[in-house]
């Protein structure tokens, strides 16, 4: 048996900048930090049979095209497998502690935790960076998917990160906080569920479209760059007073990014919690569902979880993950291959 796990994201800021169609004219910028939600993956030999790969949503797909694969949401393993020319010989599971499709990259942290779990079966082992932009390349290049590169790289080097995205490369700029000022932060932040998924494929798509011939969608994200930019220079100050305007500022940027990232229920519930005491927020992702960040002092948390709860989101509790992917588990009798 092996075991390897990746760790979820929140991005705080610069969202969207991270995607090819604006950075390669404009440079982007994130600040994003790793959580303590992962996807596992759970490796075992069956001699002689078609790779299997299954998982923790769904077990009733019937077997295609030689694979056994539970899950139409598991396009990004069965490409990494194919990468690794691993198609026979192992049962693959895969194990995710939030709901796909809600924002915080789980999809991403799939191919991320299960390439560094083969390269302990068919090396070599990766550096980050390396194994960040094999990731980028399979699941945007190969599988032809709208993502950003901030998925990737926060799932694979863990951690509080300022990214860079130019033409060039990426530039991870690790953002270091004192553990007092880390916890102060991190007890600010609130993670609600909405309770409903999110269309990403398609928002990403208009996105993109936007991005293309809109001059609004362009400007909008100038605005959320800038916000990265700002947080990421405040962070290093050891500010975090700024956290919620930057939140807010970049949720209002957002909306104007393709139809679908907010709604009239969104929008109501955002109200309601700012007149609750919180100092900004938005929906982490595409947006349109999924995962709702808020940041909130401490004396105003449990007004804000009542007025949410109401309107029917529940809160998540989190803490920042200082580690990124890794392998957990490998017992020695697992089988190698060297070809």
């Amino acid at each position: 048996m092996l075991v390897a796990r990746a760790p979820l994201r929140i991005g705080l800021a610069g969202g969207g900048t991270d995607f090819e169609s604006y950075y390669e004219v404009y440079g982007g910028a994130v600040v994003s930090v790793a959580i303590n939600r992962y996807c596992y993956v759970l490796i075992s030999s069956q001699d002689g049979k078609e790779t299997e790969i299954t998982s923790s949503v769904d077990f009733h797909k019937p077997q295609q095209d030689g694979w056994q694969s539970s899950d139409t949401d598991l396009p990004v393993p069965r490409a990494v497998v194919d990468y690794f020319g691993l198609g026979r010989g192992l049962s693959i599971f895969i194990a995710f502690q939030v709901p796909s499709d809600t924002g915080l990259g789980s999809s991403t942290a799939s191919g991320v935790a299960l390439i560094r779990a083969l390269e302990s079966i068919k090396g070599p082992a990766r550096e980050a960076r390396d194994l960040a932009e094999l990731a980028c390349h399979i699941e945007i290049r190969q599988l032809g998917r709208l993502i950003g590169k901030q998925d990737p790289y926060t799932c694979t080097f863990g951690g509080l990160n300022y990214l860079e995205f130019r033409p060039d490369g990426v530039g991870v700029t690790p953002i270091a906080l004192s553990a007092e000022l880390r916890d102060a932060l991190e007890s600010r932040l609130m993670l609600f569920f909405t309770g409903r998924r999110q269309n990403s494929a398609r928002i990403w798509h208009d996105q993109w479209m936007n991005t293309q011939r809109n001059g609004t969608a362009i400007n909008a994200l100038h605005t959320i760059k800038a916000a990265a930019a700002q947080l990421h220079r405040e962070l290093q100050r050891g500010e975090i007073d700024g956290v919620g305007d930057c939140l807010h500022r970049s949720w209002i940027a957002k909306r104007q990014l393709a139809v679908g990232v907010s709604d009239a229920w969104v929008d109501e519930w955002y109200e309601a919690a700012l007149k609750a005491g919180a100092g900004g927020g938005k929906l982490v992702g595409a947006g349109g569902g999924g995962f709702a960040l808020l940041y909130c002092d401490p004396d105003r948390q449990e007004a804000v979880t009542g007025t949410l709860q109401k309107a029917g989101l529940s809160r998540v509790m989190f803490q920042f993950e200082s580690e990124g992917a890794t392998v957990l588990f490998d017992e020695p009798d697992l089988p190698r291959r060297t070809t």
